[in-house]
């Protein structure tokens, strides 16, 4: 939505008698305005001069406000273009749940897609055969796969699995089927519990180029290890979820 210098199509001013003070009225202010749909995710609002003609206050109060609204995550800054309605996260349970991702966005109502980047079977590394309590040089099937959410790409998979438990899975279509799910129906692997870390990572190039992010920009990397019900490890995930469209869901009880 285009506005013109000096223009106030609200009529919208902060109330100076109120005790509240006038960051924290623009900030419910411009929120109301982008819960009615004045700007929708995605697009570029009015710039500070404007906020100020718009709402009769100081740029020191829009920055405030707009600082507000950016540690929530309901707008993004971006340097030398403006500041734009940021685009919903997309909310994951998988750090609590033995669901995968594709089954977990199916449960929310939303379409995940799965291209599948590499299959292959490799030796597991030194590193890779600790997390599976295996032998070094073991083979194992190395999956990476890069996921979609409405045309999105939001995060990209590698994961390490035991040949010798599902040796089918060279030719499994994963990219409408989750994981977790073949691994069951198929070879009867049912896993029963996980263990999981998440910590703030920077994107690579080569990741970046693959999630439409610039290098540097925020991941959160997820590593897993999941178990049958005798202990057997039966997965390693190393998983990147986009910082800007992904946030995590953990409840306690």
């Amino acid at each position: 939505m285009a506005f013109e210098e000096g223009a106030n199509p609200f009529q919208t001013r902060v109330d100076i008698s109120s005790p509240i003070a006038y960051y924290i009225q623009l900030k419910h202010e411009i929120g109301a305005m982008l819960k009615r749909g004045v700007w929708q995710p995605g697009d570029q609002i009015p710039g500070e001069v404007q906020l100020c003609q718009m709402f009769g206050v100081s740029r020191t109060v829009v920055r405030r406000a707009l600082d507000e609204l950016e540690y929530e995550g309901i707008v993004e800054r971006i340097k030398g273009k403006g500041t734009f309605v940021a685009k919903p996260k997309i909310s994951d349970g998988f750090a609590q749940k033995l669901t995968g991702f594709y089954q977990d966005m199916i449960d929310q109502g939303l379409n995940p897609i799965t291209n599948v980047l590499r299959r292959e079977v490799v030796p597991a590394s030194p590193k890779v055969a600790h997390k599976l309590a295996i032998i070094p040089g073991t083979p194992v099937f190395y999956l990476e796969r890069l996921r979609f959410v409405e045309d999105e790409p939001i995060n990209l998979a590698r994961n390490y699995i035991p040949y010798q438990l599902c040796p089918t899975l060279l030719d499994a279509n994963l990219s409408t089927q989750s994981l977790y799910a073949f691994l069951e129906s198929e070879h009867g692997l049912v896993i029963t519990n996980a263990r999981r870390t998440i910590e703030a990572v920077a994107a690579t190039e080569s990741e970046a180029e693959l999630l439409d992010i610039d290098a540097g920009d925020a991941l959160v990397l997820i590593r897993s290890v999941a178990y049958l019900e005798d202990g057997t490890p039966v997965e390693y995930l190393r998983g990147l979820h986009r910082g800007d469209r992904s946030c995590f869901e953990i409840e306690l009880v």
